[in-house]
């Protein structure tokens, strides 16, 4: 995700200097109330996980690991033209996701052991996000977002009984409370708007169901984040 911010950042200054007077596209989107679209994308999704102050007596934990995953998201865009340079947007959004957790133990005899536990979610994002615009440039603006949203995990396993599973897992909770920023650009094309967009979403509260398994033991919670690359289509 860093190389792809880096990559549109040099795109938007590349694109500004070449830029020279022309004839401006959808010279009315500006004057609508209110506008819809569609947005596709990836994401790489991740934990803030904080773990547990070490058991010196007899903790065989060394570390735990989070392992990023990609996935891809499907959203649908409606904005609310607040004034020149503000819209309110909301975009429901279906969000495919994966995040891996290494446990490496060292055994009795000294040896290194990894527990992988994979973490797969499929979340139904609600966010309210807030747009300030710059002025176009002939057929380009670029703009700043902010806002939060309401998560819930269609694949969670809050409800799943450990006690039950020969080999436990990492239990999560179905709903969730994010904050999300990020930056864009906007391209104003004969028949439709494009945009690119990269922001990045951090939980506001701790995910992790604590339920006395060997694996949520030592940790003392879990943020769910995630950065996100997408394409948004406006008309």
């Amino acid at each position: 995700m860093k190389t792809t911010l880096t990559i549109l950042l040099s795109f938007i200054s590349i694109f500004m200097m070449a830029q020279a007077p022309k004839v401006k596209n959808l010279q009315r989107f500006d004057t609508k109330t209110i506008h819809f679209g569609f947005s596709l994308g990836i994401n790489s999704g991740g934990f803030a996980l904080q773990r547990k102050a070490y058991n010196l007596n007899g903790d065989s934990l060394a570390s735990i690991d989070v392992v990023n995953q990609s996935g891809f998201n499907l959203g649908i865009i409606s904005d609310l033209h607040l004034g020149q340079h503000f819209n309110l947007r909301f975009i429901p959004t279906l969000v495919f996701g994966q995040r891996n957790i290494n446990f490496n133990f060292i055994t009795s005899n000294g040896e290194k052991a990894t527990v992988l536990k994979q973490v797969e979610s499929t979340y139904w994002d609600f966010p309210l996000l807030f747009k300030y615009r710059s002025a176009r440039l002939n057929n380009f603006a670029a703009y700043f977002i902010a806002g939060g949203k309401y998560s819930i995990d269609l694949a969670s396993n809050q409800d799943v009984n450990n006690d039950d599973l020969e080999e436990p897992i990492i239990k999560l909770k179905r709903n969730t409370y994010a904050a999300e920023v990020g930056i864009g650009t906007d391209f104003f094309l004969p028949f439709f708007k494009l945009g690119l967009e990269i922001k990045m979403s951090y939980s506001l509260d701790d995910a992790l169901i604590k339920d006395n398994s060997y694996l949520s033991n030592p940790i003392e919670e879990i943020r769910p984040k995630m950065f996100i690359f997408s394409i948004l289509f406006e008309g």
